[in-house]
């Protein structure tokens, strides 16, 4: 439990401190969003939806743009929804290997390794 807690703490920390950069890519990811929407005569909702249906490389399908600006924008939001998603990964392996780095106690692990051996 204790290696849980400190994983959440320091992911969470880390995320905090990416805040910026997350927010950013995440304002662009909603305003060319949108601009897809109202070019495709989408509800506001809908266009939301899509957006980071896209951007999570998802892509369920149920709305897809039909004009080529539209298009040139979904490449956009894809390439932002990568970095986004790449920032969140990052994020994650480093506070896991910090975490294990900081709990790795050689000796209960052997104790653990022979106890499943026997």
């Amino acid at each position: 439990m204790e290696f849980t807690l400190t994983f959440a703490k320091l992911f969470l920390y880390s995320i905090y401190l990416a805040s910026p950069l997350i927010s950013a890519l995440l304002l662009i990811i909603i305003l060319l969003g949108q601009r897809v929407g109202k070019k495709e005569s989408w509800t506001r909702f809908d266009a939301l939806y899509w957006s980071f249906v896209t951007a999570t490389t998802l892509g369920y399908g149920d709305f897809r743009p039909t004009r080529k600006i539209s298009k040139i924008l979904t490449v956009l939001i894809t390439f932002t929804g990568i970095i986004f998603t790449g920032i969140i990964v990052a994020i994650a392996l480093h506070s896991a290997t910090v975490v294990f780095e900081s709990h790795r106690d050689i000796d209960a692990l052997k104790i653990s390794v022979e106890a499943i051996i026997k």
